[in-house]
């Protein structure tokens, strides 16, 4: 009998009046965790308590935007194309948030909120690299768990396969053309599993590094895997010379912060960095 990975039948509950999305739990469940985590460990560097939280304050609400906004501007015809939906833009528990612009923008505003306290004389306030450092192995967790998101709404799988871990799609959520295949690449286990074992990587390795280089591990690593995952899709994207948008920008991406790894190394053994350094 052929093995595989059933798709959940449901993807949210009731209370009350209340309808809570599955989707919705495991990206909260994962801002949790990166949290939690970074606050521990940014502690633990010497870091003050609550700096975490406080930065998280502006900066969560700025990944969620940034990721939906990246979703948005490069797969608008689903909500802005002739028979798209521009109500649904705003429905982020069906799916559809860019890691890309989640990290970009969330990073930028964590910038912002991070110099504003320590502009302010907030005690205990380290770096920025030692921030971003603290906070990689407990996004990567985030991510891994927020791809469960994915699994409960049957969407973003990859290629067909009759693998053993072959991931059962119904019918319904079948793309075009595929009506007949049963089973698909699991590709939101595939990124969980891949987020984690990077993860691993940060904690074994980062004792080697110097401020801000974990971050700047992570996104270069994360980036690598990505590319990989994504080339197995099959969801309707915008391509250009063969790749997706999203393999394009997984190499850009992995390019500039393996650039920024090195010369971050290489700026390290020349002097210490200041509170001010990346």
């Amino acid at each position: 009998m052929h093995r595989s990975i059933p798709t959940p039948s449901v993807s949210s509950f009731s209370v009350g009046p209340l309808t809570i999305h599955f989707y919705a739990l495991c990206i909260i469940a994962g801002i949790a965790i990166a949290i939690y985590l970074g606050d521990k460990r940014y502690r633990k560097a010497g870091g003050g308590q609550n700096v975490v939280a406080d930065v998280a304050i502006a900066t969560v609400p700025a990944g969620i935007i940034g990721g939906r906004l990246y979703h948005l501007i490069t797969s608008p015809d689903a909500y802005f194309g002739a028979h798209g939906r521009p109500l649904d833009a705003f429905k982020i528990w069906n799916g559809g948030m860019g890691i890309w612009g989640a990290v970009a923008l969330g990073t930028l505003v964590a910038y912002w909120q991070h110099e504003r306290l320590r502009r302010r004389g907030r005690e205990g306030v380290l770096s920025f690299g030692a921030f971003t450092d603290a906070l990689a192995p407990g996004l990567l967790f985030a991510q891994a768990i927020g791809r469960f998101g994915n699994w409960f709404n049957g969407e973003l799988f990859g290629r067909p396969t009759s693998l053993p871990w072959a991931l059962k799609i119904p019918v319904a959520l079948r793309p075009t053309g595929y009506e007949s295949y049963p089973t698909f690449h699991p590709t939101f286990l595939y990124e969980a599993i891949w987020c984690v074992f990077v993860a691993t990587l940060l904690f074994i390795l980062e004792k080697r590094f110097r401020p801000g280089q974990g971050f700047l591990f992570y996104v270069a690593a994360y980036c690598v895997g990505r590319f990989f995952i994504e080339s197995l899709r099959i969801d309707t994207a915008h391509a250009f010379a063969g790749l997706r948008v999203n393999e394009w920008m997984s190499i850009f991406v992995a390019v500039m912060a393996g650039f920024l790894f090195w010369r971050t190394g290489r700026n390290g053994h020349k002097r210490e960095m200041s509170d001010s350094d990346w």
